[in-house]
């Protein structure tokens, strides 16, 4: 069965995709309004919000203040380059930030590779799940979101590791 649905969030309606049996579901793929390298939206028929329950409720969990790591089955997806960089970000712990080079160095990955590090955040699937939204500029500065830096920036000071600003 492949299934998807969206849901509210502070964020805007995110898109959900999974497929499975009742069993064994696993998601597919978690998106935003307007992400860049998001997927078009299912056909109508395949619209199903049953599967995704325990997934909704985490993530309602999350925006509250009350979920800081998910546990959500996904489909493994990608490169075997890809899902060693996704792997990482799930190593980047809530409520903190590390930069792309911070990263490279981490998985060693020789200089010439930070782009193409970059180019495996960008193409991340599971936008909250695997928290790219963590990786930042080496100067600090909020960069290369597919979900855009605004939600970036909401994101991290959500997890206490922007503080908000004042206006």
């Amino acid at each position: 069965m492949t299934a998807w649905t969206t849901i509210p969030s502070p964020l805007g309606d995110l898109l959900l995709l999974g497929e499975g049996s009742t069993d064994s579901f696993a998601l597919t793929s978690l998106s935003m309004p307007g992400q860049s390298n998001a997927p078009a939206q299912p056909p109508e028929r395949q619209r199903n919000a049953e599967p995704f329950t325990a997934i909704s409720r985490q993530l309602a969990r999350y925006f509250t203040g009350e979920l800081s790591q998910f546990d959500i089955h996904v489909t493994p997806a990608g490169t075997d380059f890809q899902r060693r960089i996704w792997n990482a970000l799930e190593e980047i712990p809530y409520g903190t930030t590390t930069t792309y080079g911070a990263l490279a160095a981490r998985l060693e990955l020789p200089r010439g590779q930070v782009r193409a590090l970059g180019a495996a955040i960008a193409a991340n699937p599971l936008l909250l799940l695997r928290p790219c939204h963590r990786v930042i500029g080496a100067d600090g500065s909020m960069r290369g979101y597919a979900g855009g830096v605004e939600r970036k920036v909401r994101l991290l000071t959500h997890e206490g590791a922007l503080q908000p600003t004042l206006i």
